[in-house]
């Protein structure tokens, strides 16, 4: 347990560099342009950074983070020896003004760690695609370039059409492009809901099972069942927007279409609560405890028939926790936790919070009310007063304040969430929770505080790359940079790709200097930075290599 402790801090150490090493992408254009003084600014986006808390419900992001390394090869000194690595290449970068990916060192320290775990592990009899999530991965690095080239595309298609001098084309092309955008985004939405109800009947864990074991009957019978109920409850999870999570989950609940897995979630609420997930992560750590994992693996399988019976009410409590015992003990200490685990037991309500996660309303309306916005504040400047320079430019001021604390949004809600995964990848190492799904709400809570007060901190080194160097920025420049980040970062997190912020911003900086003109932009400075996000990856996971080696030498 004091390793896990150790992680966590060092996890939430990291969250905070990562603040004060991105505060930069936050507020560099708005400091730049003298919107704000740099305290302010930093104070702005530490706010916002912290909002995000309230915004990101399902955790998509943390989620490809926290499965970044197949579950076997997960333990706490890998993931310390990841995030020792992912700290000491942020604050070197940090140290000297290099906008570097925290995202991407944090997923080449983890997949490090790992690699050289399993291969001294397994004495190198496996390829790298048996020890992480290739999908993931690939993702990741391909979206090393995707994401500053959506920013790019987005941010001059900003710029482009905000100086349109025909201001109903630029509400009719405002208009349309918020249409498609939450069109884009419903979409997004239901999929999300419809891949959670498949994870909710195990349809995932069944195809996994027959994947390795072909021949396995019984994964396949629990598979056809499980698809069966899953194409009668799709049709209302894809009418989620008329319907709701509680609506659709008490349909369900009374179609019966819960029962078959009621009893088998139950069980495994109940197993956890008994200290299964220390025992399977004991045995991962240490082979001459698997005997005793299979043993409960096993025995514990056969809770499901008195839990059936209690379900349907033809036992009480005592009962039940009478032939539970006798099944495979329940240790003293757990009893009170596992009598708890039952009677709190509401799959009905687990179902609705399990659709409801995925729900984007608020990130649409957003997106609609803050086009409503600038159409507004356009329509008030141009046309009910007369457009001065002045008058433009003080607009241009304050909805660059807008489109900061946007951006905000989304780096506090894509970022935070990375830590989010690394500590639920080590409370499932530590047997603590079984799955992501299960993360405590502290986690959150203390990634998104961790990562506003790094901001608040500030980094004045990187500013100066990313708000000058670069090219310089005029209000209307950041206005489009920063909301072109804003919506990559909420497009990416919807699809659950841990993407960079720097590398979002600077594409999006690059995108409006490049409407004005090609020689604009400082494409030397350009190139270095490109290095510095290509090495970032390999470096990281070398330096976690070697961090691996020297904590064998002490754990």
């Amino acid at each position: 347990m004091s390793l896990v402790i150790v992680i966590i801090i060092l996890a939430l150490i990291f969250d905070y560099i990562n603040g004060f090493h991105d505060a930069a992408n936050s507020i560099a254009t708005i400091v730049s342009t003298k919107v704000l003084t740099p305290f302010q600014a930093v104070l702005w986006a530490a706010i916002f950074n912290f909002a995000a808390y309230w915004i990101f419900k399902d955790h998509a992001v943390a989620n490809s983070i926290s499965k970044t390394v197949h579950k076997e090869f997960i333990t706490l000194p890998v993931i310390l020896s990841g995030l020792i690595a992912a700290i000491f290449w942020n604050l070197l970068t940090w140290w000297y003004g290099i906008p570097s990916s925290s995202s991407h060192t944090l997923i080449g320290g983890f997949a490090g760690a790992a690699i050289t775990h399993a291969l001294i592990q397994h004495k190198g009899d496996l390829s790298w695609g048996d020890i992480v999530e290739s999908q993931t991965i690939i993702q990741t690095l391909f979206f090393i370039i995707l994401a500053p080239l959506i920013g790019m595309i987005i941010s001059a298609f900003i710029a482009i059409v905000t100086i349109m001098r025909n201001l109903w084309i630029r509400f009719a092309i405002i208009s349309l492009a918020t249409f498609l955008t939450a069109l884009l985004f419903d979409r997004f939405e239901t999929n999300k809901m419809l891949e959670n109800t498949q994870k909710f009947y195990k349809i995932d864990k069944y195809k996994k099972e027959i994947a390795e074991n072909p021949n396995d009957s019984i994964a396949q019978q629990k598979l056809l069942k499980a698809e069966s109920v899953y194409a009668q409850v799709k049709p209302l999870v894809e009418d989620y927007d008329r319907l709701g999570g509680k609506a659709i989950a008490k349909t369900v609940y009374e179609n019966g279409w819960l029962k078959e897995i009621e009893a088998s979630r139950l069980k495994d609420e109940v197993r956890n609560a008994n200290d299964y997930l220390i025992l399977e992560a004991e045995a991962i750590a240490d082979p001459q405890k698997q005997n005793a994992y299979k043993e409960a693996k096993e025995k514990t399988e056969k809770y499901k028939a008195p839990l059936k019976q209690y379900l349907a009410k033809e036992i009480g409590l005592d009962s039940l926790m009478f032939s539970l015992n006798t099944i495979y003990p329940i240790h003293e200490k757990n009893i009170h936790k596992v009598k708890t685990k039952i009677e709190s037991f509401d799959i009905e309500s687990a179902f609705a919070k399990n659709i409801n996660k995925a729900s984007n309303n608020d990130i649409v309306l957003g997106i609609i009310i803050s086009s409503i916005f600038f159409c507004l504040v356009y329509l008030y400047t141009e046309r009910i007063k007369t457009p001065t320079s002045y008058r433009v430019a003080k607009m241009f001021k304050g909805l660059q304040l807008f489109s900061s604390a946007a951006f905000s949004l989304g780096h506090g809600g894509n970022d935070a969430q990375k830590v989010m995964g690394i500590i639920g990848a080590a409370l499932i190492a530590n047997g603590t929770i079984q799955d992501f799904g299960q993360l405590p709400n502290w986690v959150p809570i203390a990634c998104y505080l961790a990562i506003g007060l790094g901001t608040l901190s500030g980094g004045w080194k990187i500013v100066k790359t990313m708000g000058t160097k670069i090219t310089k920025v005029t209000p209307l420049e950041g206005v489009a940079a920063e909301t072109a980040g804003a919506f990559t970062l909420f497009f990416t997190g919807q699809m659950g790709i841990p993407v960079s912020t720097t590398h979002t911003i600077t594409g999006s900086i690059i995108g409006v200097g490049a409407t004005k003109r090609l020689s604009a932009v400082r494409w030397g400075v350009t190139t270095n930075l490109l290095w510095a996000w290509i090495l970032t990856i390999p470096v990281s996971g070398l330096l976690a290599a070697l961090a691996y080696w020297v904590c064998s030498l002490f754990i």
